[in-house]
């Protein structure tokens, strides 16, 4: 008999699966995702790896659907996908991975000879790639009183959650005639033990005004509709990253994002502002 997997209230993971199957942005090969002991996003090579082919720095093992940045002990290991991009030339790869990334490298140019995969353009020199527009490609979120940084433009961050014919859902989590977040101004504040920064603001996007509810549904990057539906898995991780502001300094913006809603001038908004 056929029986549906049910995720447990209070697991460690929601996924049904044991990982996110997704491509690298900048290689265009096979991935997977996993979530860490401190639920942040861990990227794995998808197949795993006899250990004498793999340094000890670089093995990882996945339990209950957990990524650990360590062996567990048995021949087998998986690999960060970041030790072996095509796409990364720092830090240098291992010896032993040479082979492995070479082999990654061909098939990332026949996914562009094919127009399978497109790689993302390299920044121009001397510009930052938040310089030009008002819209920026991975915000800072506020919420809980914590700040994150998002993979994608608030207006375009989805939800993880399976739909009834065990797809992703591809609902928005900002939503029309919901409550809003506001765009401001904040101090880039430092964490303790921290150099300051040069920049006095960063542009966030605020949501800690909302009620609880609310920030909860963000946080865990579901749509109104499935947060609604605590039994319904995720087939995604969330893409929220905890914000640093020194490791993260290339994604902070001193401008505010333009309105959406309504045309406005030329140029950003110099008040805070809806989404």
């Amino acid at each position: 008999m056929r029986r549906s997997l049910q995720v447990s209230l209070d697991g460690v993971s929601r996924l049904l699966r044991c990982g996110q199957s997704d491509r690298c942005r900048d290689c265009g090969n096979r991935i997977e995702w996993y979530h860490r002991g401190n639920e942040r996003p861990a990227c794995l090579h998808p197949q795993e790896l006899p250990i004498a082919r793999v340094p000890d720095e670089c093995r990882w093992h996945v339990s209950s659907g957990v990524a650990h940045p360590a062996g567990d002990g048995s021949d087998w290991c998986r690999l960060p996908h970041a030790v072996v991009c095509p796409a990364r030339d720092a830090p240098p790869t291992p010896p032993e991975l040479a082979e492995l990334r070479r082999s990654l490298a061909v098939n990332s140019r026949r996914l562009i000879d094919a127009r399978v995969f497109t790689p993302a353009p390299a920044p121009q020199d001397g510009a930052a790639p938040h310089a030009a527009v008002c819209r920026p490609a991975r915000p800072v979120v506020q919420l809980l009183y914590v700040r994150y940084l998002a993979a994608r433009p608030v207006d375009e961050i989805q939800c993880v959650a399976q739909t009834l014919r065990r797809h992703r859902c591809t609902s928005a989590l900002l939503t029309s005639d919901g409550p809003h977040g506001t765009w401001m101004l904040a101090p880039a504040t430092a964490t303790s033990g921290q150099l300051a920064l040069p920049a006095a603001v960063m542009a966030i996007y605020e949501l800690s005004n909302l009620p609880y509810t609310e920030q909860l549904r963000w946080r865990a990057q579901r749509c109104p509709q499935h947060a609604a539906t605590p039994t319904a898995a995720d087939l995604a991780v969330t893409e929220w990253e905890p914000f640093d502001p020194l490791r993260h300094h290339e994604h902070i913006s001193t401008r505010l994002p333009a309105r959406t809603q309504r045309p406005g001038p030329a140029g950003c908004a110099r008040r805070a502002v809806q989404p």
